[in-house]
């Protein structure tokens, strides 16, 4: 299936096409740098459109309704010379509902759309976060995350001040289910990613300090008490990334496995996704060491003394989150013994190197 999606470099923009290419999609991308030949050419072979692209920090107020409006217009327009009657799904902004240039500009190419009568989707989107957000410009997550993670300071004029906010990669799993379903009809109805979590300004720079020393701790793990914590967490780690490493992401029939941060001081965290019934591991370590901690579903770890077989087990479950260190010369593994996926945190004392791995194969249920 061919997807175009506009402002393909974006935030938004690229955990769309990164997603819709590990979900084997076909993706055009479009960006400021492509023509309008090109545009014209995409849509002729797109199946589905995600329109993402627009501005939110022009120079001067009239590239709010060029990129917002007249762009939204243009792209309608091309599909309709096409002939094709092309579904699409546009993210447009909350700011929608405000009398300023950039939400007038947001509502302007909605009610194009609206008018269309192409099958469309419309999502209004809250305040959006996770990694890859560009400091320091548009989004008060990602400054945070940022200044706090290079210890600079932060300005709070309201810690009071509750914010609603998106998860990108709810919002793009929220895209692709529409993609995947079956009527392809559109709405006339203005529509919401779920979840909308709610945090002050005062309560997430605290949550990001806390994370910062906890990770500087080296031992621990910061405690997460939902999920919104637990995206933030993630979102965090990007911002704390040493540039010198790159972050590798592998998903099959298990599950999935994600880096998220790697330091030669503090070590590695990633993210372990297991489908429900999903056993992983089996393996030991001589001298590193391990802190799993599930924060979605219910997990089981076992670990086994590869010298005497002494067996430590331990059910952990995302509503009562606890820690559970992973013993040197214990073979371990952990299995989904739930009905979702779990996610479970997981530090390791040393960055991987396939060269000096210190990981052998060892099965812990004989």
């Amino acid at each position: 299936m061919n997807i175009l999606v506009t402002g393909a470099s974006g935030f938004i923009g690229k955990h769309v096409c990164l997603k819709l290419q590990r979900n084997d999609f076909n993706v055009f991308k479009y960006d400021v740098d492509n023509s309008i030949d090109e545009l014209k050419s995409f849509i002729k072979e797109a199946d589905f459109i995600i329109h993402l692209a627009g501005i939110n920090r022009p120079l001067k107020v009239e590239e709010f309704y060029d990129g917002n409006t007249n762009f939204t217009k243009l792209l309608v327009d091309l599909i309709k010379e096409s002939g094709r009657n092309i579904p699409l799904i546009m993210s447009s902004s909350i700011q929608a509902e405000l009398d300023n240039d950039y939400g007038k500009s947001k509502k302007m190419g909605e009610d194009y759309l609206l008018s269309s009568n192409l099958p469309v989707y419309i999502y209004r989107l809250y305040n959006v976060f996770g990694k890859w957000c560009r400091p320091n410009y548009n989004s008060a997550c990602a400054t945070f995350c940022y200044n706090i993670a290079h210890d600079e300071e932060i300005y709070i004029r309201d810690r009071e001040y509750v914010v609603k906010f998106n998860y990108v990669e709810d919002i793009v799993d929220e895209f692709i289910s529409v993609i995947n379903s079956k009527n392809h009809k559109g709405s006339k109805d203005i529509l919401y990613v779920k979840p909308i979590y709610e945090c002050s300004l005062g309560k997430l720079a605290d949550l990001l300090y806390y994370f910062k020393g906890e990770i500087e701790s080296i031992r621990h793990l910061p405690i997460l008490h939902n999920e919104f914590e637990f995206k933030l967490f993630k979102t965090f780690c990007d911002y704390l990334s040493e540039q010198e490493y790159g972050f590798n992401f592998a998903c099959d029939n298990r599950g999935s496995f994600e880096e998220l941060y790697k330091s030669k001081k503090w070590g590695q965290i990633s993210d372990n996704v297991a489908y429900p019934g999903i056993t992983k591991g089996g393996h030991y370590h001589t001298y590193k060491k391990e802190i799993f901690y599930t924060v979605i579903g219910k997990s089981e770890i076992i670990q086994r003394n590869i010298k005497d077989n002494d067996i430590i087990k331990d059910v952990v479950d995302g509503n009562d989150p606890k820690l559970v260190d992973i013993i040197p010369y214990y073979t371990h593994q952990i299995t989904n013994i739930g009905d979702v996926n779990t996610h479970t945190i997981m530090w390791i004392s040393e960055i991987y190197n396939p060269v000096t791995h210190d990981t052998y194969r060892e099965e812990v249920v004989k």
